[in-house]
């Protein structure tokens, strides 16, 4: 038992930086621990705090605990940020107020179930310069609240207009996940940290989707085509729905690298999956998302010149992918009763997330995965339900667009991420979760 709260000087410090340190503090297990360390925190508020699930409540966790922990608390935290590396923050605590010019207004601690501002986190030791690489940023951690269901009311009124799914599994999703690379043959290619993340939130909220999903890590250029080349030529693909197809690796525009340092062209597992290829498939979805650099740039970011207020600008448009031409010499089978069979596209139904803009690099948290595949994850858990993918996906490339590391005195700081997808779907896909039609 403590004798007695913090001293009010204390106090005051962490009142008046609360919104501050909410937005800012990184809570990880190597702070917890400082303050374990010095018996500050028990285990079990340790366990509590690290229970949250973003940044910002773990930090307004901490923050609420911290004045009823004794008059050690303030400069125990005050250490335990120095030793993480959170200078600005220490510096921040610790200014006198002379130095302010006044003392600023209070803020108090709201206790409330919405979450706090979004911003992204980073520590300046965890700064990477390797310009092939995704970048590693600090963020919130993937959410795990359920995927929410379906009601059947609103599957009875959009299942005509859009992709049949109700098959009792909706289909079969491959995850391929490069997180360990060669060291002799690929020097270059360091390991992609907290990628295991990624690929165990796919598995999760595949799963609860109705997926039968299958994970393959650490595959070689060749591991990769011939898993690929397996999972098209399954000849269950005719009972289910759909497919997905998440890749994610070090990449550069249009392929990514196996874990030998050789790449895997994006255009030859497209075509894997096409009309011609995966007959078992035509007119099913197909969904792909490809978590990987898409070139060397890092997005930096634009001011906006009407200031804080969000942009209504235009996206970019992209160039169009094909071109008309000529139609197909051959003449089709006819079928029994004499009548031609419907001819379809070489490539359709098909639609595809990016985690970056071609040319630029994608950001990936060393602890809690990339940016691109937690905003997946959140979105297609608590609007799978109601919205059909591309507007999944809209909403995916909007929470991307709000994101900005934070790494002070780094190249980092402030960066952006832009990601897009492409479609050539020819209907609504609503995944319409944990419904099964009575028949």
């Amino acid at each position: 038992m403590f004798e007695c709260g913090m001293l009010q000087r204390d106090k005051r410090a962490l009142r008046t930086r609360s919104t501050i340190l909410c937005k800012q503090l990184v809570v990880d297990e190597l702070l917890i621990q400082s303050l374990q360390a010095d018996n500050i925190l028990t285990e079990s508020m340790a366990e509590s705090i690290m229970a949250a699930q973003t940044s910002q409540k773990r930090s307004w966790r901490l923050l609420l605990l911290l004045p009823k922990r004794g008059p050690r608390a303030f400069s125990s935290f005050c250490s335990a940020l120095q030793e993480t590396e959170q200078q600005h923050l220490y510096e921040l605590l610790t200014q006198s107020p002379e130095k302010d010019g006044k003392d600023a207004p209070a803020e108090t601690f709201v206790d409330s179930s919405l979450p706090l501002p979004t911003q992204e986190v980073i520590a300046a030791k965890r700064a990477r310069t390797h310009e092939s690489m995704e970048f590693s940023l600090d963020a919130d951690s993937p959410i795990n609240s359920p995927v929410l269901p379906c009601a059947p009311d609103f599957y009875l009124s959009h299942c005509q207009q859009s992709y049949r799914m109700n098959s009792s599994t909706r289909g079969f999703a491959l995850v391929i996940s490069n997180v360990t690379f060669d060291p002799c043959a690929a020097p270059d290619l360091d390991p992609r940290k907290g990628g295991e993340v990624d690929d165990e939130v796919l598995r999760k909220v595949f799963t609860e989707l109705d997926y039968l999903v299958t994970v393959h890590r650490d595959l070689t250029a060749q591991g990769m085509r011939t898993c690929i080349q397996n999972f098209c030529r399954r000849p269950d693909h005719q009972t289910v729905d759909s497919c997905v197809v998440c890749l994610l690796s070090h990449g550069v525009e249009g392929a990514i690298y196996g874990t030998d340092g050789q790449l895997l062209q994006l255009d030859w597992v497209f075509e894997s999956f096409d009309n011609a290829h995966c007959p078992l498939l035509q007119n099913k979805p197909k969904m792909f998302f490809i978590q990987a650099c898409r070139g060397e740039e890092m997005d930096c970011g634009v001011e906006q010149i009407d200031g804080p207020v969000r942009t209504c600008s235009p996206s970019c448009e992209q160039r169009d992918a094909g071109r008309e031409g000529q139609g197909d010499a051959n003449s089709r089978q006819r079928g029994d009763m004499g009548r031609p069979r419907i001819k379809l596209p070489q490539r359709s139904d098909m639609i595809c997330g990016f985690a970056s803009l071609k040319g630029t690099a994608a950001m990936r948290n060393t602890k809690r995965g990339s940016w691109f595949i937690q905003e997946l994850n959140t979105t297609l858990r608590l609007h799978a339900r109601d919205t059909h993918l591309a507007d999944i996906m809209v909403q995916v490339n909007s929470h991307i667009k709000e994101r900005e590391g934070f790494a002070p005195g780094t190249a980092h700081h402030r960066c952006k991420e832009m990601s897009e997808f492409t479609s050539s779907l020819c209907k609504d896909l609503y995944l319409f979760p944990k419904y099964q039609p009575q028949y």
